[in-house]
């Protein structure tokens, strides 16, 4: 599979949300209320994802085969601490390594600007990706949350990326 990461354009805006929507109707399907999963509507998505495509803050990167957009993560950094907001592949290319290479992606970011350790949030019921952040380093830490928006418990996960320092 040839695809390239890039920084992401208000342009990628209907591709960004069509993979968003597929994973959250899709993956979230089989691991969140029903209710949550339809509370996420086109126009929901639509005005999500306009605010972190005009956002000033974090990075969101697409990987794109040229004709599509299969997949796409957003971080941030603020001080010696990175947070990755969020990590979607299109269901067409889910086993593909993109997901692995998207991640490894905001890693190296993260060590570029000399960041010692990183946070994601991950819903506490979706076991796939919490298997797959563990596969790569990424270890509960015992925060935990509940978003009002979501009401559903997260983990917080973290990784240490000091160079020699295990995951």
């Amino acid at each position: 599979m040839n695809v390239v990461l890039r920084e992401a354009t208000p342009a990628d805006l209907d591709a960004v949300v069509e993979v968003f929507l597929a994973c959250w109707r899709g993956s979230y399907a089989a691991v969140l209320p029903q209710s949550l999963v339809a509370s996420i509507s086109d126009e929901r998505a639509v005005e999500m994802w306009t605010r972190a495509l005009g956002s000033a803050r974090g990075h969101t990167v697409v990987a794109d085969d040229g004709e599509r957009i299969l997949g796409l993560t957003r971080w941030e950094v603020s001080g010696a601490a990175g947070q990755v907001h969020s990590l979607y592949v299109s269901p067409v290319a889910q086993g593909s390594g993109l997901g692995t290479r998207l991640l490894d992606h905001a890693e190296d970011a993260f060590v570029q600007q000399r960041v010692t350790s990183a946070t994601l949030w991950v819903f506490a019921a979706n076991g796939p990706s919490v298997g797959f952040y563990r596969s790569r380093g990424w270890r509960p830490d015992g925060a935990t949350r509940v978003e009002p928006e979501f009401g559903q418990p997260e983990l917080r996960l973290r990784k240490d990326l000091r160079e020699g320092e295990p995951g």
